[in-house]
């Protein structure tokens, strides 16, 4: 075992010293080669340091180098260099997540890592927390949680009698919805079509003055931070005239949450700390190894009663039991990443994370329009929309920019226009990689 370990760790090393040197996706040799691993399953037991040479030597070169400091695709971060090594620990660990008699280490880190962030994100100090595997994930608990609460005032127990007969409950989401809320729409049981569309205007967040009527029976999914342009709904007059009729309002902040936690841009989370729930991932602008999301509710008993089971299964004596806030009975310790990021980084720290990136992706705003291409967005957080003339003209100098492989940005549709999505989410970005990806991309649209 020791030995094996230290050959991953030098294969690791390796692997991660050479990013800086190679395309960022992966050549068509490298890809060509992925079907090494094809065929049947082996009759014969191989040796581990067989199986791990292989792997690398064949997996390594066909991985997208999104944990380098030039992929601007969608939004992934990569993974700071303490969660990566908090990440082996616990592996080694190998601790099962979901009890805290099966894991003390990671109930106790959860607890002081949810806490951290919901100081974080402003959040109720007594709102409830869990660790999912991603924002689609953290919404659909969300939303199973306002499911719970809003059918419990109406006397209907969803849980035990699921929704054939319930009262009926509207959702009201932006046209510029997510389609991790759509999709947790649907594994909730309302539908994706069964809702009422708000309009949004230009940089896509939803309009107040055509906000619908809202009743009791109502949850209102708002959206921290939009995908393609980072604009933020309006949602503290929303919070407001939800509140006055009592219906539930879910943050859909995937990634434009971690906002709150830098000063010089916490105001556009502003009023988000109103709501009833939030989604957000780790995994992106916190930079921790995937998969790890986070769900919080202000109104914790909700989250336990739409997670946890009946009966006496698995009890235990504590007073927070993990699985008992996540869908999850077995699962992966992911609060140990979570908690080493923030312990290294601090408030300090997180806060110049996130700036910075917002800082690269003005950078690259500013040098695009000054070469004349057209920025659609007002760049306000760590999205940036380019268009460089027609659709067909867009999508040939984002065919080249990911050709060149400097960088790796990609293709969006963004209310009628195709642009090149260009997403700053990670620690390693450095202004010599944000130079010397904007001269890619410029060649790549004079060509």
């Amino acid at each position: 075992m020791s030995d094996l370990l230290d050959e991953a760790s030098r294969r690791a090393r390796r692997y991660l010293a050479a990013l800086d040197a190679r395309a960022v996706a992966p050549s068509p040799q490298a890809l060509a080669a992925l079907a090494r691993f094809d065929g049947l399953l082996p009759e014969q037991t191989s040796s581990p340091m067989e199986v791990l040479a292989e792997l690398d030597e064949f997996g390594s070169p066909a991985t997208m180098a999104s944990a380098g400091g030039r992929f601007f695709g969608f939004v992934i971060g990569g993974s700071l260099p303490v969660t990566v090594a908090a990440s082996w620990l616990a592996s080694a660990w190998d601790q099962n997540g979901g009890l805290v008699v099966t894991s003390p280490i990671n109930a106790r880190l959860e607890k002081v890592a949810l806490d951290w962030v919901k100081g974080l994100f402003h959040l109720p100090a007594d709102s409830a927390g869990g660790f999912v595997t991603s924002a689609t994930a953290a919404n659909f608990c969300a939303l199973a949680a306002a499911r719970h609460a809003l059918l419990e005032r109406a006397g209907w127990d969803v849980e035990a009698q699921g929704l054939f007969g319930a009262p009926p409950i509207t959702v009201v989401v932006g046209e510029e919805v997510h389609a991790s809320v759509q999709k947790a729409l649907s594994m909730a049981g309302f539908g994706r079509e069964r809702v009422v569309r708000v309009p949004c205007d230009v940089q896509g967040r939803m309009r107040l003055e055509e906000f619908p009527a809202v009743t009791e029976r109502t949850i209102v999914c708002v959206q921290a931070g939009n995908v393609n342009t980072g604009a933020f709904d309006p949602v503290a007059g929303i919070c407001r005239r939800a509140r006055e009729q009592g219906a539930w309002v879910h943050v859909d902040g995937a990634f434009g949450l971690w906002a709150a936690a830098a000063p010089a841009r916490a105001h556009l989370a502003g009023g988000t700390e109103e709501a009833d729930s939030w989604a957000t991932d780790a995994h992106k602008w916190l930079n921790v190894p995937y998969d790890s999301g986070l769900v919080f509710t202000r109104d914790a008993g909700a989250l336990r009663a739409a997670m946890a089971v009946g009966g006496a299964y698995l009890a235990q004596a504590e007073d927070r039991i993990p699985y008992q806030y996540t869908p999850d009975f077995s699962r992966r310790a992911r609060g140990i990443e979570v908690w080493a990021a923030l312990r290294q980084l601090g408030r300090a720290g997180l806060a110049d994370l996130i700036e910075r990136t917002c800082r690269f992706a003005e950078r690259f705003a500013q040098g695009l329009a000054q070469s004349g291409h057209r920025i659609l967005n007002d760049v306000v957080l760590n999205q940036v929309l380019v268009s460089f003339g027609s659709a067909e003209r867009t999508r040939e100098v984002i065919a080249r920019v990911q050709s060149d492989g400097t960088c790796w940005c990609g293709g969006t549709l963004w209310q009628g226009h195709t642009a090149m999505r260009i997403s700053v989410s990670s620690w390693a970005t450095t202004e010599a990689d944000v130079d010397r990806s904007l001269a890619a991309i410029l060649r790549a649209a004079e060509g």
